[in-house]
């Protein structure tokens, strides 16, 4: 069994209300040039994190989160992630994000007039990483 000091607080906060606090092992986040992981005591910085999935390893078993970027500051024995969007893997609509991806997809591929994109290449990236971490559930 892992000693108690193996472990730090989480806490995962956005702009729209959700604040969860996780006592964890270890997380994996998707920063801007890769992947990247933090245990316990971890020298201390401040990133950004990019379109992808959070994984958090907690006593209980581990947790997905889709997130669509924002901040981590890791603080040795506490870790803060302000993110623009963090949805837990079991809680992703799939018939929408699947609807999302299709939506995005069509108007690539017909291009018309006008298309930013650049926006919907994002939104397509989203979809396309809700329905990723939402495979993990089943």
């Amino acid at each position: 069994m892992a000693d108690s000091k193996d472990y730090f607080d989480l806490t995962l906060v956005t702009p729209s209300g959700t604040r969860e606090e996780f006592n964890v092992r270890h997380i994996r986040a998707p920063g801007a040039e890769g992947y990247f992981g933090v245990l316990a005591d971890h020298l201390p910085f401040i990133t950004t994190i990019k379109t992808g999935e959070i994984d958090i390893d907690t006593k209980d078993g581990k947790k997905f989160w889709a997130t669509s970027g924002g901040f981590v500051e890791v603080l040795g024995s506490r870790v803060i992630i302000l993110a623009e969007t963090a949805e837990p893997a079991e809680q992703i609509d799939l018939q929408r994000a699947e609807a999302s991806r299709e939506r995005a997809t069509l108007r690539l591929r017909e291009n018309p007039d006008g298309l930013d994109v650049m926006r919907c290449q994002l939104a397509l990236t989203r979809a396309i990483n809700r329905l990723r971490v939402a495979s993990y559930i089943d």
